[in-house]
């Protein structure tokens, strides 16, 4: 009997392989597709081995990389709810530009920055799978798009906000419920069943056929790959559970600490479901949240 193919889930993949030059050609398809523009990465600016802290490591940007226009672009995988990600998306983006422009050199050094969040999970109310929002100044009794002058290398330059404030994408994966006709709706639909067509056009899609096959793996490999899944799987039985739970006290007490502490609850004992499992603190920090500290307490 024929093996079937079976690809490895994009949040994986960028942690694990797409970080490799050979396997560039992925995640720029992604990009262009997404960005509707030609994408080539030069270089990536961070690791995960150069995080300041263990939560640094985790919460940060996975991806950070320059287009051909020389503009930054941030990618972040999520796959655990958070409180406050909105905020969270606040604190990378403006994290990513003061380090990226050293100290004392002109405002006009500012780089151009895309946030794109692949979730996992539900973040709110909405019909659609994917998001884009960006700063824009609006005339309040015209309705006209304010255009700025500034002077850039001797020279007068006329931008909209919107040229130079960030720009954000949500693709709210789980939303996604049709029928995959073009590109983009190709990507989502491999971000969302781990599938991708064999007659696929999409660019980066003909490349991770070839290069994200589960069964390429080592035995280790996929056996640390299963164990993401299962703990992923854990988190998100235990989450929703205790999102309710949090919601119905809530109601009850009339405050918002019911939900708080229904969380907290669950992260708990997702931690302590996943050590009786023999994950390592790194790991259960990833999928929880939870710091070291509390976790060598459970």
């Amino acid at each position: 009997m024929e093996q079937q193919d079976r690809y490895i889930r994009f949040d994986w993949a960028v942690k694990r392989l797409l970080r490799q030059k050979a396997n560039f050609g992925v995640l720029e398809g992604f990009l262009t597709v997404l960005l509707g523009e030609d994408v080539k990465i030069i270089e990536l600016l961070e690791s995960e081995s150069n995080q300041q802290t263990i939560d640094d490591k985790f919460n940060r940007v996975d991806i950070k990389a320059r287009n051909s226009k020389d503009e930054i672009i941030i990618v972040e995988i999520q796959n655990t709810r958070e409180l406050y990600y909105l905020e969270r998306i606040l604190y990378g983006v403006a994290k990513a530009i003061t380090e990226h422009i050293s100290l004392g050199e002109r405002y006009y050094e500012v780089k151009k920055i895309y946030s794109i969040s692949i979730l996992y999970f539900d973040i709110g109310k909405g019909n659609d799978y994917l998001y884009h929002g960006q700063n824009s100044f609006t005339g309040v009794h015209t309705g006209d798009h304010l255009e700025v002058t500034t002077k850039e290398k001797d020279a007068l330059v006329r931008k909209l906000p919107a040229e130079i404030f960030p720009e954000y994408f949500l693709i709210r994966v789980n939303e996604f419920n049709k029928a995959a006709v073009t590109p983009l709706e190709e990507w989502i639909e491999y971000l969302k069943t781990g599938c991708i067509r064999p007659d696929t056009k999409a660019p980066g899609l003909g490349e991770a056929r070839k290069k994200l096959i589960y069964y390429n793996m080592s035995p280790a490999e996929r056996h640390a790959y299963d164990e993401h899944l299962s703990a992923i799987m854990i988190q998100n039985d235990v989450l929703d559970g205790a999102k309710l739970e949090g919601r119905m006290e809530g109601r009850v007490e009339g405050r918002a600490e019911g939900r708080v502490e229904g969380l907290m609850e669950g992260k708990i004992e997702i931690a302590k479901n996943l050590k009786l499992k023999g994950l390592d603190i790194d790991t259960i920090h990833e999928v929880t949240g939870l710091s070291s500290e509390e976790i060598l307490k459970l």
